[in-house]
């Protein structure tokens, strides 16, 4: 049966078999439970889940002890968004987010304001950039957090995440950045950053789903968080349930393949992004969305202009598998949030397509995509549109 390429990479990757092989023997061989401290199984599957810790602190320049683990970046940012706010509603109410968060940032930014609590949603340039003015604006002296994405899941665009930290950390604030979508594709120092806290997942960098991570922050300043997962006192209190040994492992595999190969990866795959687009721009009506350069290297999301979006996604279903923006909420019938942000017509935002390149594409499957993407948006446009019936009744 015939595939279609995929560049899909912002909604999951594929598994790097070096992953899988890494977590392969905690699913046959060493499977106990990291808890049970009275014999060997459990021993053994401590002793992974420490390793994996310490991997990924090297990897961002953290402590072992700073690393939280949970089921992917959904829970990491609930834990952090409503954790630091339980945790520091006597000192203020006000946490600052961005108009183009993923959804698992807004809707538990939403939630807390149902509690009484104020949000202030900044908006973007039309590069998908903050103004750092405006940020330094609304904070406030009972702001408790800011919340950034370090790279946005449609667009691509990467936050100044330095300079937001230093702003926070000069005003007293807590920063918080949803790196789901950055880890393992952009260099990560959380000292050098000022983070405070940090959200991860192992699914969009080659690694298994179902597993992520926050880091938090212990000392300059200490961050202290209120549990939202009850039940056992796992992760230092943080966060309850027992700890799935294999997924660590994979996290933990994939985050130090990622970093091991880092620079030399982001160079092929942005090269292989400048050939999509260098193919895709000679046709007239199309808008890059997001800045041109500061950007995830595999990320490329255009809007179409004079064509219908889904026509255009089925058209191109049999030679790549793409998506029109956030795997997260793609079941809803309405224009791409991050896009209208951007400032695009809901027309534009409707037609626009997020090719996600990643570690196993080749220049020969770009340039597949290429002729494909132009012979479908030349014919979608060559097509006489059709009336709606009740547009030609008398």
């Amino acid at each position: 049966m015939h595939r279609p390429i995929y560049l899909d990479c912002h909604a999951t990757t594929p598994l790097d078999p070096r992953v899988f092989e890494a977590m392969r023997p905690f699913f046959l061989e060493h499977f106990g439970n990291p808890a049970s401290v009275t014999h060997v199984y459990g021993w053994e599957a401590e002793a992974a889940v420490q390793r994996s810790r310490e991997a990924i602190a090297r990897a961002i320049n953290a402590q072992p002890e700073e690393i939280v683990f949970t089921s992917g970046a959904t829970e990491a940012n609930n834990l952090a968004i409503k954790g630091v706010a339980e945790a520091y509603f006597a000192k203020g109410r006000h946490i600052v987010t961005v108009q183009t968060e993923h959804s698992a940032v807004l809707d538990p930014c939403r939630y807390l304001a149902t509690l009484g609590f104020e949000v202030t949603f900044l908006s973007v340039q039309p590069d998908g950039l903050i103004d750092l003015a405006d940020l330094a604006r609304s904070l406030r002296p009972d702001t408790v957090l800011v919340s950034v994405m370090a790279a946005n899941n449609e667009i691509g665009v990467l936050q100044p995440l330095a300079e937001i930290g230093a702003l926070c950390r000069d005003r007293g604030v807590l920063f918080h950045t949803d790196a789901a979508q950055a880890i393992a594709k952009i260099p990560f120092d959380v000292q050098a950053l000022h983070l405070d806290l940090m959200s991860l997942t192992a699914h969009k960098a080659y690694g298994p789903k179902g597993i992520g991570a926050l880091y938090v922050r212990r000392r300059d300043p200490r961050v202290t968080l209120a549990p939202q997962l009850h039940g056992g006192g796992h992760e230092r209190g943080r966060r309850s349930g027992t700890l799935p040994t294999p997924q660590i492992v994979g996290l933990a595999e994939a985050i130090a393949l990622g970093v091991a190969d880092l620079s030399a990866e982001a160079q092929r795959i942005t090269a292989l992004r400048q050939r999509l687009w260098q193919r895709l721009e000679t046709l007239p009506g199309l808008w890059l969305n997001g800045h041109p350069t500061q950007r995830l290297p595999g990320n490329l999301n255009l809007s179409v202009a004079d064509v219908d979006g889904q026509a255009l996604l089925l058209g191109l279903q049999s030679t790549v598998a793409v998506s029109s923006g956030s795997a997260c909420t793609s079941a809803k019938i309405e224009p791409s949030h991050v896009l209208r942000a951007l400032g695009r017509s809901p027309e534009l935002a409707f037609a626009s397509i997020r090719f996600g390149i990643g570690r196993f594409n080749t220049e020969a499957e770009i340039d597949q995509v290429a002729e494909a993407a132009i012979a479908t948006i030349q014919a979608l446009r060559d097509t006489p549109a059709i009336a709606p019936v009740d547009a030609v009744r008398p």
